[in-house]
């Protein structure tokens, strides 16, 4: 690989877990919001609430981008990538209708689920370079 490549994996990287960070302490400011969409917005005949939705993609993006972190790639890359490629946050149903529907309010939250995404987009980049 060159060196420029390299180096932009390097910034990739580090792009990567600063936004582990900033997820961290955006999902602890969004506690209030948690609890009103709780009640708020219960489950229609979907398999998932909505933030039960929000914590699957959660817990699958940190996971990659924990073991990037740690070790700088991840196992299984080739279905992690297209993995990565199908997870749509805006297209799975709960989170698509929380997000364009609820106008002006939970905005702390929208912006974690706008943070998740990015985090997706940048596991891509990372993992299709190197």
């Amino acid at each position: 690989m060159t060196e420029a490549i390299l180096n932009q994996q390097e910034v990739t990287k580090r792009n990567i877990i600063e936004l582990l960070s900033q997820l961290t302490n955006t999902y602890q400011n969004t506690r209030r919001e948690r609890k009103e969409i709780l009640t708020e917005f219960s489950p229609e005949n979907e398999e998932f609430s909505l933030l039960e939705e929000i914590e699957l993609f959660t817990v699958n993006l940190r996971g990659y981008a924990s073991q990037i972190a740690a070790t700088g790639k991840i196992v299984n890359q080739e279905n992690v990538i297209s993995q990565l490629q199908a997870m749509r946050v805006f297209s799975v149903s709960p989170i698509g209708k929380f997000y364009f529907s609820s106008n002006g309010k939970y905005e702390q939250i929208k912006n974690y689920i706008r943070m998740l995404d990015y985090l997706r987009l940048l596991l891509l980049e990372y993992l299709q370079s190197y």
